[in-house]
């Protein structure tokens, strides 16, 4: 039975795919944030979140996403400034807390329980890079000779796996330090640093998006 991929094709994709799972992003940042407040449980639920979201993705690619994305960009578009508003917001949250008198965790990470999940989803569903990754990565590996669904599945097994390890190590190493978090000091500047790089994202991402 032939492979759903082409062999040399698919190292090459599983290289790419390395290095944008390993580079620091909201998904990364999240699950950082997820650990230091809410611990191991906070980091599995956050990797959930975030994989559901990246597989919907998958299923809409499948299903020919691209092909509507590019017949109406603007699709494509509103969802871009979604996540630019999202992201944004989020940030903005962050510095407000950090000059506040009692100093809160960011709101994504703040209530317990499921509410991680569903911040997780929320954040990897808006997340630029991942939207960068099945609009401008993803299509170039994919062969319109085999079966889609075959050569999907092998790319979301692989995305899984590379985003699943990089999220729950970062996000572990968060954990470890969570005893700092009880510090106002501490929480003051994390705060401030959620706040600063998520804004960031955000203004890199409308930038793209006006380009």
């Amino acid at each position: 039975m032939p492979w759903p991929v082409d062999p040399e094709r698919y190292f090459a994709f599983l290289t790419v795919l390395v290095v944008m799972a390993m580079m620091p992003g909201p998904a990364i940042l999240f699950a950082v944030a997820a650990g230091m407040t809410k611990g191991r449980r906070g980091v599995l639920l956050a990797t959930l979140g975030m994989n559901l979201a990246a597989m919907m993705w998958f299923v809409g690619s499948a299903l020919g996403l691209l092909i509507i994305a590019a017949t109406f960009p603007w699709i494509f578009t509103g969802v871009g400034w979604l996540g630019v508003a999202y992201i944004g917001w989020l940030g903005g949250d962050a510095l407000k807390g950090a000059f506040a008198n009692q100093v809160p965790a960011p709101r994504a990470m703040k209530t317990p329980g499921l509410s991680v999940f569903r911040d997780g989803f929320l954040v990897q569903a808006t997340n630029p890079k991942l939207m960068l990754f099945f609009t401008a990565i993803l299509p170039p590996f994919v062969d319109l000779g085999r079966p889609v669904w075959a050569q999907m599945g092998a790319f979301a097994l692989a995305l899984l796996l590379f985003d699943s390890l990089f999220m729950i190590g970062y996000g572990l190493l968060g954990a470890a330090f969570s005893h700092r978090f009880e510090e106002a000091r501490f929480r003051r500047g994390f705060s401030l640093f959620v706040g600063s790089v998520l804004l960031v994202v955000a203004a890199l991402m409308a930038k793209r998006l006006l380009a």
